[in-house]
């Protein structure tokens, strides 16, 4: 049993809180990597990644250089390496599944006449080159989450399906790139600024413990300082597309009723007033809601975080404000959880449902 700090308030509630989480804890790795444009391939018989063999990156490299062919940003790239290894695991696959038969190739694209001739659809080159051009005509799609748009490219029945496979994608695009470029404060990063780690704006300031209840330690956001429905409504702001003063989501104004979205354990609530999605899955950038005690959460106002990776073990990590004992209490943390801990999770709609 770890003891953790909870996170809650807002200005007219005082609470420096404590909860006990029975959890899988494992420190996140730090997002590496400027997404911008397009990068080179540099591939040899040297390069390796781990996990994967010599046909898999060859078949990523190509891939990416048919991105590059066609002037496709890093993260257009990344995307259509992640719906390559999605599909088939970077493999050229000469059968389909149950729900396409007639799939193939890197793509698993159809034959109905869209992606070109068999022998099309089995060149990793001229079947990636076909997926791109289909990528470019989504309109905003380098606003979507890349799960999101690789699903109106792919029409996936689960648009989340490729999310997992991004952190690999990452590290598999890093290494076969000529240059290296950066997921935190980019583009790459999904959605908002979730895989960036503390880029918490007001880290620094000062808590309410320390200088009292009032204007010294409330945020723009109208939450206190470094707690943790603090930094979750940041990173909602940031998904949202809000990055900076005026911010779009505040405490006093997120609910459409006019009733304050409130400490940690009004969270669901305002969701549900709001009318955002929410459920059991683990999404990247959805805020992780715990209700009064659950999962050791403080009894009285739980606590809320974010979800920064999701793992294929029934586990995701998590970010967040005010999760550890004093005195690291006010401060960013990352921990593994299972995802049948929390109460719920929290959506922010997408991209097409805040225009």
């Amino acid at each position: 049993m770890l003891s953790t700090g909870a996170a809650v308030v807002t200005p007219a509630i005082l609470l420096g809180l404590v909860f006990s989480m029975l959890l899988l804890l494992a420190p996140a790795k730090p997002a590496v990597a400027d997404c911008g444009p397009a990068v080179s391939v540099v591939i040899d018989g040297n390069t390796q990644v781990e996990g994967y063999t010599q046909e898999q990156l060859k078949n990523a490299a190509a891939v990416m250089g048919a991105g590059r062919a066609l002037d496709l940003s890093v993260k257009g790239q990344m995307i259509s390496v992640m719906v390559a290894l999605g599909e088939s695991g970077l493999r050229v696959l000469d059968y389909g599944d149950g729900a396409g038969p007639d799939s193939r190739g890197l793509f698993q694209q159809r034959d109905n006449g869209a992606w070109g001739s068999y022998a099309d659809r089995m060149d990793p080159s001229i079947s990636a080159t076909n997926f791109i051009k289909a990528l470019q005509g989504v309109a905003g799609w380098e606003l979507l989450e890349p799960t999101l748009a690789a699903s109106k490219v792919q029409r996936n029945a689960d648009p989340y399906h490729y999310q997992k496979y991004w952190p690999e994608v990452v590290k598999i695009v890093q290494a076969l790139s000529n240059s290296k470029f950066s997921v935190g404060g980019s583009g790459c990063t999904i959605p908002g600024q979730s895989g960036a780690g503390d880029d918490y704006p007001w880290k620094n300031s000062p808590t309410w413990v320390q200088v009292g209840a009032g204007a010294a330690s409330t945020s723009p956001l109208g939450m206190y300082y470094r707690e943790c429905v603090d930094f979750a409504l940041w990173r909602v702001n940031q998904q949202m597309g809000s990055t900076s003063a005026p911010f779009k989501f505040l405490n006093a104004i997120f609910r459409p009723d006019g009733q304050g979205l409130g400490s940690a354990l009004t969270w669901k609530a305002g969701w549900d007033a709001k009318g955002w999605p929410t459920g059991n899955t683990p999404r990247v950038g959805a805020v992780v809601w715990y209700a009064p005690g659950t999962g050791g959460a403080d009894p009285n106002f739980g606590h809320v975080a974010v979800v920064k990776e999701v793992k294929d073990n029934g586990t995701y990590v998590e970010e967040g404000y005010n999760g550890n004992p004093a005195p690291d209490d006010h401060n960013y943390y990352t921990r593994t959880v299972s995802s049948n801990v929390p109460s719920s999770f929290l959506y922010r709609p997408i991209q097409e449902e805040k225009k």
